[in-house]
């Protein structure tokens, strides 16, 4: 099976467009990208997630796949190919009785391992940090469903900005944020807060994956395709758990379970926003019934449809982006080096010795680098 694109001139530039009006893909290289995996054969599909080692067991203790599980020497001597880290957050929270509570951390770390073991194909092998955030900050509309462990907004901005600061100190200069759970603008604003406290240089990215591959949500009529659009513990979730973690699922005991809202069609979007609503899910509330009420279950929408086969395109598109992101982050900038001119208020004289292999002669750490600007 293959599907079809169709080329497109739409003033002066290149678009490819598709039999769904929602799913179109631009002439950057991103863009191809993801036409080439929406064109692929579910053969070629299989090819790349072999070449992704997907699926596979967790590797979260399995020695030198983290930083923190690999020996020092063998960190910094891949540190010196490539400074990029991976930065899985996920959280605890109920999904449903079929589905494990740390399905988000697990779906993350899988898709960055896969990552990490292709980079490591290329001789130059991404860095992964241990999951920093495993309980979560949440909506309100969570409130006080067992399962869900909630932390507040300033700790996980916090916690992100240290573990920043701390794989910055160690020599790193870009981090990509992989995000699998919904508290993404507490993530953002970790992001820009880190800047602004120590402007220090580097390429910080927050990816919101699911968004990332929003095209390869959407239900089409494909055999392979979902049946619904993406909202919670639902179809779309289900899938992606059985294919990365089938022994953590028990679909034996899986129930489906739909929402409750008020008379607010077509304002809010679905989580990966494939609707092109005017709101993102997370910018209101008081407008659906919170989960404790509406969906007891956990769930939101049809788990039951969850078979594994229909997560493979977005696991595959998911998984070439990152590679491709990080592969333009060091071909713009090698391992070691950062974006410094014209992007921190910093002189050269403060940043020079931070930029010197750490503990050799002449390394400045951050913590000895005056204060800056308001923080001052």
């Amino acid at each position: 099976m293959a599907r079809k694109t169709y080329k497109k001139e739409i003033m002066g530039e290149t678009w490819y467009l598709t039999d769904y009006p929602r799913i179109q893909f631009d002439n950057s290289p991103v863009g191809q990208l993801k036409r080439q995996i929406w064109e692929a054969s579910t053969e070629e599909i299989d090819k790349i997630l072999e070449e992704y080692g997907i699926p596979a067991e967790s590797e979260l203790g399995k020695v030198g796949c983290y930083i923190q599980n690999t020996p020092r020497h063998i960190v910094i001597e891949k540190r010196r190919k490539n400074d990029v880290v991976l930065i899985p957050i996920g959280t605890t929270e109920n999904h449903g009785v079929h589905s494990p509570s740390g399905l988000d951390t697990f779906m993350v770390t899988q898709i960055c391992e896969a990552v990490r073991r292709y980079t490591a194909k290329q001789d130059r092998e991404v860095a992964l940090a241990m999951p920093p955030i495993n309980y979560g900050g949440h909506p309100y509309h969570h409130l006080a469903m067992p399962g869900t462990y909630m932390v507040s907004e300033e700790v996980v901005r916090e916690t992100l900005i240290y573990v920043m600061l701390g794989l910055w100190d160690d020599g790193y200069r870009k981090f990509i944020l992989v995000n699998n759970h919904g508290h993404k603008w507490m993530l953002e604003s970790a992001v820009h807060e880190f800047f602004k406290r120590y402007q220090l240089p580097a390429i910080v990215s927050e990816l919101e994956w699911h968004r990332a591959v929003r095209e390869f949500w959407i239900p089409i009529d494909e055999p392979d395709s979902f049946t619904t659009h993406f909202v919670h513990a639902d179809e779309a979730e289900t899938a992606v758990a059985n294919l990365l973690f089938p022994d953590m699922v028990d679909m034996n005991v899986c129930v489906d379970a739909q929402p409750k809202s008020l008379a607010l069609r077509g304002h809010y979007d679905t989580s990966v926003d494939s609707l092109g609503s005017p709101h993102t899910w997370s910018e209101g509330e008081g407008h659906n019934v919170i989960e404790r009420f509406a969906t007891p279950e956990g769930v939101v929408g049809y788990p039951s449809r969850g078979d594994a086969f229909k997560a493979k395109r977005p696991i595959a598109a998911i998984c070439k982006y990152i590679t491709l992101m990080i592969n333009d982050m060091l071909e713009n900038f090698p391992a070691g080096t950062a974006p410094v001119e014209g992007f921190t208020l910093r002189p050269w004289s403060d940043l020079e010795g931070c930029f010197k292999e750490p503990l050799s002669e002449g390394w400045v750490s951050v913590h000895e680098l005056p204060k800056r600007g308001i923080f001052d």
